[in-house]
C-alpha cells in the first residue's frame, strides 16, 4: 500500500481522499528539517503547501519517494532539478487558487487607489483626515500586467469590468489570445512607460527574477502603483522602498516577499505600502479546492500512473494511463535491449510510432524508452529523470509518427546511434498488452522479453544451433525458449535464447569461441 506524508496544513478532506482510495497517510505538520530528513525515507508521496522545503538533501534521503504534490501553484520550495534527478514527479495545482489570487490582486488595486488601510487606521485612531487621503479613480486608467497566464487573464477580465484599460507583457501570450482577453500586447518597456498600475503575475524564473528593479522603476510614470501577489523575488525590495520614499511610486501592494515568513523586511514602514502575509490563495474555497485536487492527483499517480499538472513530466490522463502502460513497458524493454548491447557513447535516439501507436500520447513512451536505454549504465534512472539526463548528455531525441500501412496492428521502432553505428529494433503488443520483439537490425524475429537471455549474432551455417545448445547444456542450464531469425541476403542470423539460471563468464567465453559467432551478449529484463 502506498504511503503519503502530509507535512503542511491541508484540509482534513485531503486525508479522507487518500484513505478512501486505499493509501496510507500520516499528517505531521510543523516538522523541523531534521525531522523531515529522518522520516521521509518511508514515504511514497509528500503533500505540501509553501512551508515545507523539499531540498536536495530531503530528496537524497527519500529513497522511496515517487511524487511531491504542492497544493498551490508555486514550487519555489521544491528543488525541482534534484527531484527530476531522483526520478520524483513534482505536481502542483495551478488552477485551484487562480480566482482567489486574482481577486486578491484586484483588492490590492482598489485598496491602493483609495488608500483604504491607511485611512482605516487613521479614522480608528480618532482622526478625521478626509483631505489627506485623496484617492484616484480606476476607471480609464491603464493597468499593466506582467504575465498574462491563468491568473493574469482572470485579473484582466476583472479589471476590464472596472473599466481599466489593460495592457500585457508576456512572451508566451499569442496575438489571438490577447484579442480574446481584450488586452493590448506590448513589450516590457512600453508597459513600464504607459501603465498607471502594474500587477505582477509571472512565475519566478531566471528571466523574471528582479524584473522590477531601480532601472525598471525609472522607466515608469511618476505616481505609478505596483502590486505583487505572484512570487517573492520578482521585485527588488530595496529599490521599491527607495521609490516609495521618493514618491515616484505612489503605492505598492505586496503579498509575497523574498524571504518568508517575513518577520522583518526592508519594505516594512515605507510610505504607501500595503503588505499582506501571502494571502493570495488564503480563502476557504481555494484551500479546500487545492487540497482535494493535490490529493486526487497524487493518488491517481501512485495507483494508476496518471500524471496531472506535473512540472517535470509529461501529463498522462487517467483514461490514457491503462492504454499507455503496455506501450511504456514495450518502449522500456526496447530501450533496455539497446542499452545492453551499446558499445560507445550514445549520440541520438529516434522512436517511431506506427499503426495504433501513431495515435497515442508519445511523451511518456519516449521517457520510458530513454529510461530503459540508460538503466544498464546508471545506478538509478526512471522515466522522470531520463529525459533530463539525456539532455544533459547531449543525446538528440526525436519521434516520428507514421501514417502508412503497417504489418502489425501497432508497432514501436527504436533507433539508437552511437559513435560507430546505429542499432534498430522494433516491437509490438500481442493481445493488446503483451510486449514482443519483432525486428533486430532488419532481421525478423518474434520473441518475448525473458528475464535472462543470450543474444547471439552469427553466420548462418549448418550445425550452429546444435553446437550452441550443447555448450549451454554442458553448462548445466536449461533452454526455456529458442528464437531464431536470419537475413537471407547476407547469411547473417541471430538467436535469442532464454535460459533458466545465471550465465557466467565461462559460458560466455565458450559461446564466443564457437566458429560462427560474431557477438554475444547477456540480456536481463
Amino acid at each position: 500500500m502506498p504511503k503519503v506524508l502530509i507535512s503542511d496544513d491541508l484540509s482534513p478532506r485531503a486525508i479522507d481522499i487518500f484513505i478512501e482510495r486505499g493509501i496510507e497517510v500520516d499528517r505531521k505538520v510543523g516538522m523541523s528539517p531534521e525531522e523531515l530528513l529522518a522520516s521521509i525515507g518511508e514515504y511514497d508521496g509528500l503533500a505540501i503547501r509553501s512551508t515545507t522545503k523539499a531540498t536536495r538533501a530531503v530528496l537524497a534521503a527519500a529513497g522511496n519517494l515517487k511524487v511531491i504534490g504542492r497544493a498551490g501553484i508555486g514550487v519555489d520550495n521544491v528543488d525541482v532539478a534534484a527531484a527530476t534527478e531522483a526520478g520524483v514527479v513534482v505536481m502542483n495545482t495551478p488552477f485551484g487558487n487562480a480566482v482567489t489570487t486574482a481577486e486578491h490582486a484586484i483588492a490590492m488595486l482598489c485598496a491602493l487607489a483609495r488608500q483604504i488601510p491607511m485611512a482605516d487606521q487613521s479614522t480608528q485612531a480618532g482622526k478625521w483626515e478626509k483631505s489627506r487621503f485623496m484617492g484616484t479613480e480606476l476607471t480609464g486608467k491603464r493597468l499593466g500586467l506582467i504575465g498574462c497566464g491563468n491568473i493574469g487573464s482572470i485579473v484582466a477580465d476583472r479589471a476590464r469590468g472596472l473599466k481599466l484599460r489593460v495592457i500585457a507583457y508576456d512572451p508566451y501570450l499569442s496575438d489571438e489570445r490577447a484579442v480574446d482577453l481584450g488586452v493590448r500586447k506590448v513589450d516590457l518597456d512600453t508597459l513600464l512607460a504607459e501603465a498607471d498600475f502594474i500587477s505582477l503575475h509571472t512565475p519566478l524564473t531566471d528571466s523574471t527574477r528582479d524584473i522590477i528593479d531601480a532601472a525598471a522603476i525609472a522607466k515608469t510614470k511618476p505616481g505609478v502603483r505596483i502590486v505583487n501577489c505572484a512570487r517573492g523575488g520578482l521585485l527588488v525590495e530595496a529599490d521599491l522602498r527607495a521609490a516609495l520614499e521618493s514618491g515616484h511610486v505612489a503605492g505598492a501592494g505586496v503579498d509575497v516577499f523574498s524571504t518568508e515568513p517575513a518577520r522583518e523586511n526592508v519594505l516594512f514602514g515605507a510610505p504607501g505600502l500595503i503588505a499582506t502575509p501571502h494571502l493570495g490563495a488564503a480563502t476557504v474555497e481555494a484551500q479546500e479546492k487545492v487540497a482535494l485536487q493535490v490529493a486526487d492527483q497524487m493518488a491517481d499517480y501512485l495507483l494508476t500512473g496518471a500524471i496531472s499538472n506535473a512540472v517535470n513530466m509529461a501529463s498522462v490522463t487517467a483514461e490514457e494511463a491503462p492504454v499507455l502502460r503496455p506501450y511504456m513497458r514495450l518502449a522500456e524493454l526496447l530501450g533496455g535491449f539497446a542499452g545492453q548491447v551499446a558499445e560507445d557513447a550514445i549520440k541520438s535516439v529516434r522512436i517511431e510510432f506506427e499503426g495504433l501507436a501513431a495515435e497515442i500520447n508519445t511523451a511518456p513512451v519516449v521517457a520510458a524508452a530513454l529510461a530503459g536505454l540508460m538503466k544498464p549504465s546508471m545506478d538509478a534512472v526512471n522515466m522522470v529523470s531520463a529525459p533530463a539526463i539525456a539532455q544533459s548528455r547531449g543525446i538528440a531525441v526525436s519521434t516520428v509518427r507514421h501514417d502508412r500501412p503497417c504489418d502489425y496492428l501497432t508497432l514501436l521502432r527504436l533507433t539508437v546511434e552511437d559513435e560507430g553505428r546505429s542499432r534498430v529494433m522494433a516491437g509490438t503488443l500481442f493481445a493488446g498488452d503483451k510486449p514482443r520483439l519483432i525486428d533486430i537490425q532488419g532481421i525478423n524475429v518474434e520473441a518475448e522479453f525473458a528475464p535472462t537471455m543470450l543474444y547471439v549474432r552469427n553466420y548462418d551455417r549448418p550445425g550452429f544451433i546444435g553446437a550452441l545448445g550443447t555448450v549451454v547444456g554442458d553448462a548445466g542450464l536449461n533452454i526455456a525458449t529458442f528464437h531464431l531469425g536470419r537475413r537471407d541476403d547476407s547469411g547473417e542470423a541471430l538467436a535469442l535464447v532464454e535460459v533458466d539460471g545465471e550465465i557466467d563468464d565461462d559460458l560466455l567465453a565458450k559461446v564466443r569461441g564457437l566458429p560462427q559467432v560474431v557477438r554475444v551478449n547477456v540480456l536481463k529484463f
